[in-house]
């Protein structure tokens, strides 16, 4: 049954295979339960509750998730995007005063945008006008993010407050310490070619933790929650409708247009899901149930949900099939009664895998021709802007804006695809109101 739904043999994987891959990417993600909730419950009338929040967290991951699995048969995961949750919270609620309901009716308008353009295939055609080393480049400045997550997850660096810069961590910490013993294991775990190494490294930091009360496992009166479902259903669109709300939809759908669309490209080059010109065949149902996961954020009373990039790390334990999905989509349904166990996995132990993915998708930089400079300076800024800005529709922006200059500089106007100028646009707009 298994075969004939995921087609493992033709993609060359094993239940097993996709079992680890599964777990690998759940476990890598699966903080999001807890600094989502951290972030929302913040919201004035949103917060009072934080099971709420964290059971729809939970199902607004689950169900996404699920349906890319089983509809799209590719190993993305999808959970409420980390970014737009601190502008949903910071920018929009409180430093605006926009009511919690008002703000899911934003999110779920921007779901709802975003799925119109997949339809009317608006949406694959901007990803067809991005030149071949610009959509390169976005997997390798995802790679670059990814390992930076990982470093600062490790405790490795971190931002030094005082200074305003990054300044490396002490190993005098036992969290940096943990972090930077857990990233030995898993790098020789994985130069050994051992099976599921980036899983077992994450076993092994977490059973550390444990033995140096680094972390705890809950007592058993604590372990199961009941799962509340009252923040649902309390989206307000009309008053989303509002003329005033126009340029934050605008920002939300830029943001998670452009991230989504970076994910994709850069875990479906690692998967072997994209040919050599970045065409995915499955691209119109991946991005089309990447908008509903927006939409559906909304409705669960969370921020948009989109495609993680954490899902590079299933993808490097073997994860190829929409089974690798269909774990995290059942694990993410099983975190709703057994959230607080999930807490029992620290940072420092999922941050050694974030590292190795990293690793990998770095490798595709050396596709990009360099000789170009049309393509290979907007590249460079893709690729530096990405992690330095903290955002992946950011550094996609400017690397578009940087080749519209550069076509105009060299008067190759006849080469520049007329959508691409109007992203750009867009882009320049959105970085203007932002």
């Amino acid at each position: 049954m298994l075969q004939r739904l995921f087609y493992l043999r033709e993609r060359q994987t094993t239940l097993r295979v996709e079992l680890t891959a599964g777990i690998t990417t759940f476990m890598t993600m699966a903080y999001i339960i807890f600094v989502n909730t951290s972030i929302l419950r913040q919201i004035p009338g949103l917060g009072s509750d934080g099971v709420a929040i964290a059971a729809a967290t939970c199902l607004a991951a689950a169900i996404p998730t699920l349906m890319m699995g089983l509809c799209t048969n590719t190993p993305y995961a999808l959970a409420p995007g980390m970014g737009l949750n601190g502008v949903l919270t910071f920018t929009v609620c409180i430093g605006n005063h926009v009511p919690w309901q008002t703000a899911m009716g934003v999110v779920c308008l921007e779901g709802l945008i975003i799925m119109v353009l997949v339809l009317s295939r608006t949406r694959e055609a901007v990803m067809q006008a991005i030149p071949l080393d610009l959509k390169r480049a976005i997997s390798v400045g995802i790679g670059l993010f990814i390992a930076l997550l990982g470093i600062m997850n490790a405790g490795l660096t971190h931002v030094d407050a005082s200074a305003g810069i990054l300044a490396p961590g002490s190993l005098h910490d036992k969290a940096v310490l943990l972090g930077a013993v857990g990233l030995a294991i898993t790098i020789v775990l994985y130069v050994l070619s051992v099976r599921g190494s980036l899983l077992i490294g994450i076993v092994i930091t977490t059973i550390i933790a444990l033995i140096t009360h680094m972390s705890t496992i809950p007592a058993s009166t604590a372990l199961l929650t009941v799962p509340k479902f009252t923040t649902m259903f309390h989206a307000n669109i009309l008053g989303a409708l509002q003329p005033g709300m126009w340029a934050t939809i605008l920002a939300f759908v830029m943001s998670d247009f452009f991230d989504a669309m970076g994910t994709v490209i850069g875990v479906g080059q690692q998967a072997g899901l994209v040919d050599d010109q970045c065409k995915m065949p499955q691209l119109r149902s991946v991005l089309l149930v990447d908008g509903f996961a927006a939409m559906w954020g909304g409705i669960c009373g969370t921020s948009s949900a989109t495609t993680y990039i954490e899902s590079a790390s299933g993808v490097a334990e073997g994860g190829r099939t929409g089974l690798t999905s269909v774990v995290v989509g059942c694990l993410f349904m099983l975190a709703l009664i057994l959230a607080p166990l999930v807490q029992i996995v620290p940072a420092q132990a999922t941050a050694p895998a974030l590292i190795i993915v990293g690793f990998l998708m770095l490798a595709t930089v050396t596709k990009i021709d360099w000789s170009n400079v049309e393509t290979a300076v907007p590249a460079f800024i893709t690729i530096a802007t990405i992690p330095f800005t903290y955002s992946i529709s950011r550094g996609i922006g400017m690397g578009f804006i940087s080749y519209i200059i550069i076509m105009l500089a060299r008067r190759k106007t006849a080469s520049i695809s007329p959508i691409l100028v109007v992203v750009a646009g867009l882009f320049v707009v959105s970085f203007v109101w932002s």
